[in-house]
């Protein structure tokens, strides 16, 4: 363990440790790889999971007082196509790294310019799609209205890029060159910053005794077959509507623009 934690902390190469530990490089590539895959497999059921009613709740008053009603955080270059597989991004207030999912998320209500929303949404930049739950920036914003979106818009996006310093500066593996590590082990190695860095700052933060129990992680972690079925379901139909929903461009304009009109009428109370 001494072995794989100076490796994820300092960044050094597997056979730097020897001189340390006094163990070869392949034992120390070893015990990193079960290191960082005992912990994925251990707890990523809880420090990855995707947001209940309570953080939702926290996320949602946090981007309110910020001036962005429905926000839950922001998304940056660190994320994985999620088409495919779980993205892993940053919150963008508490640095805490969580990965979303269209099905099981809480719903959010709230409303912005007598609009009323139910899904929240993330900052982002231009290379994102326009979808509903993305609110991208504007490029080259003509008016002050426009002008004043762009800037806070920006600026909240900021957070996220803290917050990867942050991830870079505990695990200095994170920051330097890959070292010949093949794809399974960044993969592993990745998660493993990320879930240790979820829990330094669940213990930083005030948080109920019973939030993460044992009984708990015990639950979130066993693995459960998955039984396949090409019969139409209601979830599946469910899934689709959420899907269709997400990827309108229309939803998208109406809810920047709504923000545009926000920002605007309170840009008095948020200097």
């Amino acid at each position: 363990m001494t072995a794989a934690l100076r490796i994820l902390q300092y960044g050094v190469p597997a056979d730097a440790v020897d001189e340390y530990i006094r163990i070869g490089e392949s034992t120390a590539i070893a015990a990193l790889n079960f290191f960082t895959r005992s912990i994925v497999a251990t707890y990523e059921a809880v420090y990855l999971r995707s947001p209940n009613e309570a953080d939702v709740a926290r996320l949602l008053q946090e981007g309110e007082q910020r001036g962005f009603p429905g926000m839950l955080g922001s998304l940056d270059c660190m994320h994985w196509r999620w088409d495919k597989c779980p993205s892993a991004h940053a919150d963008a207030y508490t640095g805490h790294y969580h990965k979303p999912t269209v099905r099981t998320c809480p719903a959010a209500n709230y409303t912005i310019n007598n609009h009323a929303y139910t899904m929240g949404y993330y900052l982002a930049d231009g290379i994102y799609p326009r979808w509903a739950t993305i609110v991208k920036t504007i490029s080259q914003p003509q008016g002050a209205k426009r002008q004043l979106f762009a800037r806070m818009q920006e600026a909240c996006r900021k957070d996220v890029e803290r917050a990867f310093g942050v991830l870079q500066a505990r695990f200095n593996i994170v920051s330097v060159p890959a070292r010949g590590w093949s794809d399974e082990d960044l993969y592993y190695i990745m998660k493993t910053c990320i879930i240790l860095h979820n829990m330094i700052i669940e213990d930083e933060r005030d948080i109920p005794e019973n939030e993460h129990s044992a009984a708990q992680l015990e639950t979130d972690t066993s693995n459960l077959g998955c039984q396949v079925s090409r019969d139409p379901n209601e979830e599946y139909a469910q899934f689709m509507l959420n899907r269709q929903r997400i990827r309108s461009v229309e939803a998208h304009n109406v809810i920047r623009n709504d923000l545009i009109e926000h920002l605007w009428s309170r840009a008095g109370e948020l200097d």
